[in-house]
């Protein structure tokens, strides 16, 4: 498939801000257990704001990719069918509660404001905050269902596409959270950090677990399936004109050999080691310049990630279409 970088910013940036969100609700909940320091209501109000920031820029994305921007309303009226509408419906439902939940932290009533608590887990934010991440969860499974759902794609068609659209958001969000506490001189560093390496690790167990099932995948179509013709030898000569066509630049990444197989190990190393050595650098040294790095590096390697996500993709028309001829 062609990778579309609208699409690309999308998954990526809604993902960064779902995790930051997640971050953020997790160490209040930690907070309001007495099991993490608590933290000033401006911890949260500037962080909801960064993660709404991240999740407007997707959805700002978005709309490059659509043809006719003034119909995106659209989208939404199937969604009893489609993942895509439910997807559409569901992000402005995450922004609004992260709005809400910063909102609630700026006017004070969060879990301090012991008149709407008992033992802080009846709070206005926590309630919030509880509704929020349903939606961000299901969020999740929204966007990863767009690609998984489809069963002629054979590489997408699989649940660690779901997982793993779930792991790099909550990693890439947790990287960030790690680096707004060190910012924020806050004493949540080490714990959103460990969290960001450990889900960062599991992200590469399942994102290699699919790579290898890709690599194995027995394509349904073939030549002799697509054509109708039960012969063990057949070979194209030509996709029927010399020219390029809405077929061969929608449906296929059109890159190099090289390029392809390069991309490959650049997401690998980009979005797993080398923000593991920086988290823990990082945290060791109470580094700000670190943890942002850590966070920097690997949301490039998501981008390099999403890339290859699309590419890998082999759409049965390209079976008509591989040689010029």
């Amino acid at each position: 498939m062609h990778p579309a970088f609208s699409v690309i910013f999308l998954t990526t940036l809604i993902g960064v801000g779902q995790g930051l969100f997640l971050a953020l609700y997790t160490g209040e909940i930690y907070s309001t257990l007495d099991l993490l320091p608590a933290q000033g209501g401006q911890f949260y109000v500037i962080g909801s704001v960064i993660a709404v920031v991240f999740m407007a820029a997707g959805l700002l994305a978005s709309f490059f990719h659509l043809g006719h921007p003034e119909r995106a309303w659209r989208s939404a009226a199937r969604w009893r069918t489609s993942w895509l509408s439910r997807e559409v419906i569901v992000l402005p439902a995450v922004i609004s509660a992260t709005v809400i939940y910063g909102g609630l932290h700026y006017f004070g009533w969060g879990m301090t404001a012991d008149v709407y608590a008992v033992k802080g887990l009846l709070s206005p934010t926590i309630l919030v905050g509880a509704a929020g991440t349903v939606a961000a969860f299901a969020l999740f499974l929204c966007t990863g269902m767009i690609y998984a759902c489809i069963k002629f794609l054979q590489e997408w068609a699989s649940s660690l596409t779901v997982i793993n659209y779930t792991l790099f958001g909550l990693a890439s969000g947790f990287a960030l959270a790690t680096a707004y506490a060190a910012y924020s001189g806050s004493e949540l560093v080490s714990f959103y950090g460990v969290i960001a390496i450990v889900t960062t690790v599991v992200a590469f167990i399942t994102r290699v677990a699919s790579l290898f099932r890709n690599a194995r995948i027995k394509h349904k179509s073939t030549l002799q399936s697509a054509l109708g013709v039960r012969h063990n030898r057949i070979q194209q000569r030509s996709q029927g004109f010399m020219g390029g066509s809405f077929n061969t630049r929608e449906f296929f990444h059109g890159a190099s050999v090289v390029w392809f197989k390069s991309i490959k190990w650049v997401f690998l190393v980009l979005v797993f080691p080398v923000p593991i050595a920086l988290l823990v650098a990082g945290i060791n040294a109470a580094s700000f310049d670190l943890l942002a790095a850590a966070f920097v590096v690997q949301y490039i390697g998501l981008i390099a990630e999403r890339w290859f996500f699309f590419a890998q993709a082999n759409h049965p028309q390209n079976l008509y279409y591989q040689t010029v001829g």
